[in-house]
């Protein structure tokens, strides 16, 4: 696995500075402490760095990056991901809201006659209810964010080409789908941890 460019240069803060907290290494980046915790998560994971509570990040050591490489072209989508919360265009913007609260998700995808048209994310629902619109009555697809500008990932994906689609975008979670549009799963930042979750058990064992 080849790290970014951003998270070489958190391992040579860390290195100078350690134990540094997370807060002084995003004062570093000149970012916030939110956009780099995907990347500390993934160097704490792959053993490059370690943490303790007020302690800080400190640097373990350089990780084989050919064997967990070759690992991931081996993990596919299909066997990782979650599954996924759908409405039908003409379901309602309150039917959006529920679904939303009671999966405890945070993106809806949006389908007609089985196929993926759109997404819809809990910031579109947070605006809609600030509106006059009539969320009872108001389809959901007029709030959507329509193909073709959503990004997907097919359930036949390596695992390292979903979770850089993830990273260049910067979003949360998106729809797997099949060649048909079908969806099939949802693709989250959350399942890209679990797999490096799982490939930091297997170093140590």
């Amino acid at each position: 696995m080849e790290l970014t460019k951003r998270q070489e240069e958190i391992i040579e803060i860390v290195k100078e500075g350690e134990p540094i907290i997370g807060d002084e290494i995003a004062e570093r980046l000149g970012l916030s402490r939110a956009t780099i915790r995907p990347d500390l998560s993934i160097l704490v994971m792959l053993n490059i760095l370690g943490a303790r509570p007020k302690y800080g990040y400190y640097f373990r050591g350089d990780v084989d990056t050919q064997s967990i490489n070759n690992k991931l072209q081996k993990m596919l989508v299909k066997d990782y991901m979650s599954t996924s919360a759908i409405l039908d265009e003409e379901d309602s913007i309150n039917d959006a809201i529920v679904e939303l609260f009671a999966s405890d998700i945070g993106t809806i995808f949006v389908t007609s006659k089985s196929k993926l048209i759109g997404v819809v994310s809990r910031k579109d629902l947070l605006r809609a209810t600030m509106t006059k619109m009539d969320i009872e009555t108001t389809p959901v697809s007029v709030i959507m964010t329509r193909m073709p500008n959503v990004f997907t990932v097919s359930p036949r994906a390596t695992v390292k080409e979903a979770a850089q689609i993830l990273y260049n975008h910067d979003v949360d979670a998106i729809p797997v789908i099949n060649q048909h549009l079908k969806v099939v799963g949802r693709w989250t930042k959350t399942n890209a941890l679990n797999v490096f979750i799982e490939l930091s058990k297997t170093k140590e064992d």
